[in-house]
């Protein structure tokens, strides 16, 4: 080949190599780009006054919701301080003013506000979440048929629980003890110590502490609420002068009334009741007191102690007992001794005819020679 023809065959242009038709890859073009655009375009511009009118609503009922919150929570605490506040006179005197507890009170009124606060929350929240979903239109009948069948079984599994909570929320409600009563609960009885929705703590006489499931109380019996009453019997002999007893132990009250501490735990006059009761050798004076809760029996001991005194000073004799025991006779020295007995006489027809019958003799031997 000559030097002119390599020369040309150098300077021409190289063939464009064709696409493939084994590959299978499309390239994707302007067009189809600007097709997908548009039409998100258009899918948005025909759904954004859907979606904002969802989020408004959304957002409206969360407001909504978190300001009726606020409110309700704000009215329940301003509510509860009033009552905190407010210490009435129980029967519109000075000594009603005193049976009213502060801190008692206090301690009802966060428990009360607490559990009013907590409530009011749940059925908020609750009630705004069940209108976001109605919002979104999700079907909301399985749902509250889900959630009425799991309330129906949990309320057969946990009915205990249930009932030691309703039953301690109107323990609280009716304000029927509070940490530091006195109460007797029938199951047990001590000093309540704590107060839960589900169960009262009490702390018995020897120290134990009783747990006792609200639910199980039938009956409370409080110590503590109101006054307690000392009464104490005097018994004495049937001989004493009644007005003279009857000075003795006025002269007891009116020191004992003057006295510290008995002149704080003393909420009204010691009273002489009169006669209990009148037997043959003996009498019961009745005397009675209004005393501070939970004192009557430190009052009852201190009143017995000083009217002993006070008797044995004024040679009253105090006789033990509802009755006093008769003095016994002494003994005859002959009463040990038995009556004469017919049998003592062995001659005498008991003594013969109880005697033993004698056995037969044997018989004589013969004196006949053989």
């Amino acid at each position: 080949m000559s030097l002119p023809v390599l020369s040309a065959l150098a300077a021409a242009p190289a063939p464009s190599p064709s696409p493939s038709t084994t590959t299978g890859v499309v390239t994707p073009t302007l067009q189809d780009a600007q097709e997908k655009a548009t039409h998100a375009a258009s899918w948005v511009e025909e759904n954004w006054s859907t979606w904002l009118a969802i989020g408004l609503r959304v957002l409206l009922v969360l407001v909504i919701a978190a300001i009726l919150r606020v409110f309700v929570r704000r009215a329940i605490t301003k509510l509860i301080d009033r009552m905190g506040r407010t210490a009435e006179a129980v029967d519109g005197t000075a000594l009603g003013g005193l049976l009213v507890n502060v801190e008692r009170r206090r301690q009802r009124s966060q428990a009360i506000g607490s559990v009013l606060r907590s409530v009011a929350s749940f059925l908020i929240i609750g009630t705004a979440a069940l209108m976001i979903l109605g919002t979104f239109e999700i079907n909301l009948a399985p749902l509250l048929a889900s959630a009425g069948v799991a309330g129906v079984a949990i309320g057969f599994g946990a009915r205990n629980l249930v009932t030691d909570f309703l039953s301690g929320v109107f323990m609280i409600l009716e304000d029927q003890y509070g940490v530091g009563d006195v109460i007797d609960a029938g199951v047990a009885s001590g000093e309540v110590i704590e107060v839960g929705l589900r169960v009262t703590k009490l702390r018995g006489d020897n120290g134990e502490i009783w747990y006792i499931r609200n639910g199980e109380v039938k009956r409370i019996g409080n110590l503590s609420q109101g006054w307690a009453t000392a009464g104490v019997d005097v018994t004495v002999r049937a001989s004493e002068d009644l007005d003279h007893v009857r000075s003795v132990i006025g002269d007891v009250a009116e020191t004992i009334s003057k006295e510290e501490p008995w002149n704080e735990r003393l909420w009204g006059p010691i009273e002489i009741l009169g006669l209990d009761s009148v037997l043959l050798d003996s009498m019961v004076v009745r005397v009675s007191a209004k005393t501070m809760p939970g004192k009557a029996m430190s009052v009852e001991r201190e009143l017995r102690w000083r009217i002993k005194r006070a008797f044995d000073a004024a040679e009253i004799r105090i006789v033990g007992g509802p009755t006093a025991p008769a003095e016994e006779d002494p003994l005859d020295p002959s009463a040990a001794v038995a009556a004469p007995s017919v049998f003592a006489n062995a001659e005498s027809p008991q003594s013969v005819a109880s005697s033993p019958i004698p056995a037969p003799a044997a018989p004589a031997p013969s004196s006949v020679p053989k």
